[in-house]
């Protein structure tokens, strides 16, 4: 969608990959950062040191001009600059032809400084040659005795080149971008795995996937890991209850047409096959109820309220109680008066479900919680057989039921009861614990949820 408003120009310029995004972002400010200030160092710097040495050097020019002012003639001059030029390393001449003009190369940046200040500190100057010989520096002079010239070299006036410097510059900035490269491909890996990992599921396929990289990344891949688990969950739970219903009701439906087949013109249906079938409808509601209860996500769409923990367990004790459960909320830990975050639609249903279970499997059931300061803990205790340690996980699972003992004292259910309720706790973040209670000696079936 962001190229859509991007104009024309930045659609061409802007490279439409992330690396690529990232390499310019990192890339770019840095060149042209160092590029400007290694410019403007070293336009700053050998312009100072090429003005610095030149002025030394036309300190010494100026001397060999007044000893050759003060000559009597043309060959005592002559004697003079000779005398001296040589211990000065300068090439005396006389007489000389003066150029029209100075004369330097156009790139040769530094010859504008040695020709402005040999030109203000020697007077008798009149023509400065940098061309003829780059390596080379003829001044032309005007004396009493007519035109001479004195050379030298042109490193005595320049600072020397600044290949080493740039040498180094490059060779540095190419090691640090080869280290940034890679540090940006390790960076980059973690999302493109991501991507991929997405993609492929996406295309129906499951890869495996960790993981990795910045706290940034980590956390986009955490989130996608658990939507992934999440709509596996989803999906498993929609073919599990598909395949329950159509084996869950097989069984009544059967029971119901072989009661229907006998019942004709001649042969009334009698008291006790009436009876039959409506025990088969009550059964058939009780499953689709469960099935329904078991699919149902409106109120996991429903923030979430901030409730005053202790109230909204006494109310839902209370409405069970009304109801005919035997049950009754025998202590609470914690301040009565503190609030927990959940949502209670579906903490009331799960809630609903394990009094519903404690007293069907049991004849009483007993409620406790404790509100600590990071999470609420709610236990259901029933007197009834129990499950045993082999089957705990297994009875969490939907559709699952257990041996005839532990459903002696009820119809059969569709097996979604705890399903339903480790479903609630997961969505609230938390955790189902079944386990041996303690002081009723059935299940205790324990919910740890964040506060």
């Amino acid at each position: 969608m962001s190229n859509h408003n991007q104009g024309p120009i930045a659609r061409t310029l802007v490279p439409r990959g992330l690396y690529a995004r990232a390499a310019l972002i990192l890339f770019l400010p840095i060149v042209t950062v160092t590029l400007v200030v290694g410019v403007m160092f070293l336009q700053r710097h050998f312009e100072g040191v090429t003005r610095q040495m030149t002025s030394s050097m036309a300190h010494e020019l100026d001397f060999v001009a007044r000893r050759i002012e003060l000559a009597r003639d043309a060959e005592d001059a002559r004697a003079q600059a000779e005398a001296i030029a040589g211990p000065l390393e300068l090439d005396f001449r006389m007489p000389v032809t003066p150029a029209p003009q100075d004369r330097r190369v156009w790139y040769d940046f530094s010859g504008r400084v040695v020709t402005e200040v040999l030109r203000d500190t020697v007077p008798r100057v009149v023509s400065i040659d940098l061309a003829s010989d780059e390596k080379r520096v003829d001044v032309a002079l005007m004396g009493p005795f007519g035109p001479y010239g004195l050379g030298f070299d042109r490193r005595r006036v320049s600072a020397s080149n600044p290949h080493q410097l740039l040498v180094l510059m490059v060779f540095t900035s190419l090691l640090m971008s080869g280290i940034a490269t890679v540090f940006l491909r390790n960076q980059l890996r973690p999302i493109r795995r991501l991507a991929f990992a997405a993609e492929e599921y996406g295309k129906g396929r499951m890869v495996p996937y960790r993981p990795s990289g910045a706290v940034e990344v980590r956390s986009a891949g955490t989130a996608f890991l658990d939507m992934r688990n999440r709509l596996e969950r989803q999906n498993e739970q929609r073919k599990l209850m598909m395949s329950g219903i159509s084996h869950d009701l097989r069984t009544p439906l059967t029971r119901l047409r072989l009661g229907l087949s006998m019942i004709g013109p001649d042969m009334p249906p009698d008291t006790e096959d009436v009876t039959a079938m409506e025990a088969d409808i009550a059964e058939m509601n009780r499953m689709v109820d469960g099935f329904l209860d078991y699919a149902r996500d409106e109120a996991q769409d429903r923030p979430p309220e901030t409730l005053a923990a202790s109230s909204f367990l006494e109310t839902v004790v209370a409405d069970a109680q009304r109801a005919g459960q035997a049950v009754q909320l025998t202590g609470f830990g914690g301040d009565p008066e503190g609030l927990a975050t959940f949502r209670p639609d579906m903490l009331r249903r799960a809630l609903e479900n394990l009094i519903g279970n404690a007293v069907r499997y049991g004849s009483r059931a007993e409620m406790d919680a404790a509100l600590g300061p990071r999470s609420l803990r709610i236990g259901i205790e029933d007197d009834g057989p129990g499950i045993p340690e082999d089957s705990l996980e297994a009875a969490m699972r939907p559709f699952t039921r257990l041996d005839p003992a532990r459903r002696r004292n009820s119809a059969q259910g569709a097996g979604l009861g705890l399903a339903i309720v480790n479903d609630v706790v997961r969505a609230h973040g938390g955790q189902l614990r079944l386990g041996r209670g303690d002081r009723l000696g059935g299940l205790r079936a324990e919910i740890v949820i964040p506060r």
